[in-house]
């Protein structure tokens, strides 16, 4: 087999000359779908309030399913198809439909806006206010799949996949919130997204019209369809080049985070001090660093600074704040080192008098440790009291440490073990003066 054959075959799985629907019908069909009055009209207006209100609660599902229901994508692919068959009849109509449809939107997306309670932008809001050639290349490819899928008997469920894919309707409510809450960056960041959805879609109707060579609606000449051709591409243009710069500024800003990023974990413990928060700003290619620990000194924080240059964001503006410093307590807060020294003071006090406590519970039990270690010599003796007093005398200049022993005995002892008993007592109390009684 050679490689033409395999090319061949290749082709072959691409054709779609075998599933095309008739030309007429597929013309019936887009014209049947760019009309907003009724049903469709009706259907919009929901579909945009459900997409307000994805917005407004920051819900990426609620969102979804207000795109699933949308109709926005008929008058679209009318324009892209009347201009690839320069059906101009078609597309006034087509133009005339959408300009309601998209008014009607922003009446119904502002109106929801002003009166919801809530007006924080968050972060599905965000995301529709700065487009890039990323959202170009959806809008192309959703296009395309979608006049695919208009064009062909087998249909699926392209056209709902088509409308999440390129989010028509989000971009219309962020610019009725934009218009709602007096903000004109979010409106006109959004009305340029929707504008690139919609002519790139457009454009991929055209595409795929002239590829499968739908028959030509008009009687045109040769001059006007050069005209016609010049100004859709001028239109391409001026579309597609604030995107592409959008592209790269979104290229280069998550580039920046990324590597801020593996500065901020590298910087987090430095000599001591501990990144108690940071702050990175793409836009401003700016970091901050908030530490906590002893002060910094200016040499520290050019060291810190200095460490950019390993993670190559050395054009970066970072800022070094002292968060808390430890040095800083001590020395312009002398009361609070005051309080510091006084809770020392205290916690030392009640150590003491917590140790003198436990010694009071040592010595009372004390006599039943003396008590098991004697009785194994003396098994006469029964119990044993130990205490320990000081003894006043009048020939004394200070009273003496005096350890007090009382034995009970079974029976009577003899002189002889009394002292055995009190020579045991002295080597087991050494140094201590010791009285020692029987009972």
């Amino acid at each position: 087999m050679n490689a033409f054959v395999i090319l061949r075959r290749i082709i072959h799985f691409f054709n779609l000359e075998s599933e095309l629907e008739n030309p007429d019908f597929v013309y019936e069909e887009i014209k049947k779908g760019i009309v907003f009055k009724g049903t469709n009209l009706w259907i919009l207006i929901f579909a945009i309030v459900i997409a307000s209100v994805g917005l407004n609660m920051n819900s990426t599902a609620v969102i979804i399913g207000a795109m699933l229901i949308s109709p926005l994508m008929g008058p679209i692919n009318g324009m892209g198809y009347s201009i690839a068959t320069y059906d101009f009849v078609l597309f006034r109509k087509s133009v005339k439909n959408f300009t309601f449809a998209i008014i009607a939107s922003l009446i119904a997306s502002t109106a929801y806006f002003a009166l919801s309670p809530v007006s924080t932008a968050h972060s599905e809001l965000l995301a529709r206010t700065s487009p890039t050639i990323y959202d170009v290349l959806i809008a192309l490819f959703g296009g395309l799949a979608g006049i695919v899928a208009i064009s062909c008997k087998q249909k699926g469920n392209v056209i709902p996949g088509v409308a999440i894919a390129t989010a028509l309707m989000p971009p219309l409510c962020t610019a009725g919130y934009g218009l709602a809450t007096g903000q004109f960056n979010f409106f006109f960041g959004a009305i340029y997204l929707f504008t690139i959805n919609t002519i790139f879609i457009a454009i991929a109707s055209v595409m795929v019209s002239q590829l499968l060579k739908f028959p030509i609606r008009s009687i045109i000449d040769e001059g006007r369809r050069s005209k016609i051709n010049r100004m859709v591409s001028l239109t391409i243009i001026i579309v597609l080049l604030p995107s592409i710069y959008f592209g790269y500024r979104l290229v280069k800003q998550e580039d920046f985070i990324q590597k801020a990023g593996q500065y901020v974990s590298n910087v987090s413990l430095f000599e001591g001090n501990y990144l108690l928060k940071h702050n990175i700003d793409p836009k401003s290619q700016a970091i901050v660093l908030v530490y906590g620990g002893t002060t910094l000194s200016e040499a520290q924080k050019s060291k810190i600074i200095q460490k950019s240059v390993d993670f190559k964001i050395k054009n970066a503006a970072i800022s070094i704040e002292q968060g808390l410093a430890f040095s800083n307590i001590d020395d312009k807060n002398v009361e609070l080192s005051k309080l510091k020294e006084q809770i020392f003071g205290l916690n030392t006090a009640l150590e003491k008098k917590s140790a003198e406590a436990d010694s009071l519970v040592i010595q009372q039990k004390y006599g039943q440790v003396l008590l098991g270690e004697i009785k194994t010599i003396f098994p006469q003796l029964q119990g044993c009291l130990y205490s320990e007093s000081y003894s006043f005398h009048d020939t004394l200049s200070e009273p003496l440490k005096t350890s007090v022993v009382v034995f009970s005995t079974g029976s009577g002892l003899k002189a002889a073990e009394k002292t055995k008993i009190s020579n045991w007592l002295e080597e087991r109390l050494k140094g201590r003066q010791i009285k020692v009684f029987y009972e």
